[in-house]
């Protein structure tokens, strides 16, 4: 009996050393590096493009790096949950050292699909992906970042680097990875088809289905329809005081939407004006850059998926 307690016990320690060696591994190694491919693209910066480009980034990019004087050279995302770590978004102006003015549209592209840096750097999810928005809008939003809007100028100023927590470092050794490059286009949907294009907004485009499904950390980027809870609310998002805020049900259940008519929905997601009238809370935001067309096609789509009973506080 006492040898099987002995070897048990050397048993252990070798499972503790090794664990303890792989806990150190992780925390000294970092973020994961990878090989990203050069891709061979240059957008054309049309008018049209940058139009378009900017009317999606100030859905998305813009919120996240601007600065408090609207420069986009990053800051602190203090709606990052601790655990994270200290996660500062990056100076993306067209400085050529400190911001992305040497980096080619083929660099950017990739970036915004998969995650990846020129140099490999994988970026953990707290920097959103795009896998299922169209090369077009994609395209758009690299020529708004080739344009001369003032918030782009080249600025040398730059956030500090992020500080990921060791529990970030552990889950992109074992869990988060870089996205697959799409092997086909990836098109615009019909306008004239309302539920098609609502579904692109949902899934792809404004990625409303990351926010309001049961959690990040098991939603899926590439079937969104397969996340837990698909647009049943109640992820725990946070506000800038890291106070929790749980998503609203956005299902066409009682608990949900059932309640609002099309144009309390635009006035809700363009607004953030609540059908009493109050404004909904950070952080949801307003929509301004979404159409009328396209909200109504968000509310036609969310009127064809299962609804959820899941009444949020």
């Amino acid at each position: 009996m006492k040898k099987i307690l002995k070897w048990i016990g050397i048993i252990l320690g070798i499972v503790l050393i090794l664990a303890a060696g792989g806990a150190a591994f992780i925390s000294i190694r970092g973020i994961p590096k990878y090989e990203a491919k050069n891709i061979e693209m240059k957008v054309d910066v049309t008018p049209e493009r940058v139009a378009n480009g900017q009317r999606i980034a100030s859905m998305l990019c813009i919120q996240c790096h601007a600065a408090d004087d609207g420069a986009l050279t990053g800051k602190l995302l203090k709606d990052v949950p601790k655990e994270f770590g200290a996660i500062y978004s990056k100076n993306i102006t067209s400085h050529k050292e400190k911001g992305i003015g040497n980096w080619t549209d083929g660099q950017l592209y990739y970036l915004l699909r998969t995650g990846l840096r020129p140099n490999g750097q994988y970026l953990p999810p707290y920097m959103p992906k795009f896998p299922l928005v169209a090369d077009e809008d994609l395209k758009d939003i690299i020529a708004w970042l080739r344009s001369d809007s003032p918030a782009l100028a080249p600025s040398d100023q730059e956030a500090p680097e992020s500080e990921p927590s060791f529990l970030t470092k552990f889950l992109c050794a074992v869990a988060f990875k870089p996205l697959p490059f799409p092997d086909k286009p990836i098109m615009r949907p019909d306008t004239n088809d309302a539920v098609a294009l609502g579904k692109y907004i949902v899934d792809g485009q404004i990625a409303c289905f990351a926010c309001h499904s049961k959690d990040f950390k098991t939603m899926n980027v590439l079937e969104p329809t397969k996340s837990e809870g698909y647009c049943g609310g109640g992820n725990p998002l946070l506000n800038m005081e890291g106070a929790v805020v749980p998503s609203a049900n956005i299902t066409f259940d009682e608990t949900g939407i059932a309640g609002y008519t099309e144009q309390q929905f635009i006035d809700a997601v363009k607004y953030c004006k609540k059908r009493d009238g109050t404004i909904l809370r950070y952080p949801m935001v307003p929509h301004t850059g979404l159409t009328d067309t396209e909200v109504k096609g968000i509310y036609a789509y969310l009127k064809t998926i299962p609804h959820i009973k899941n009444k949020v506080q």
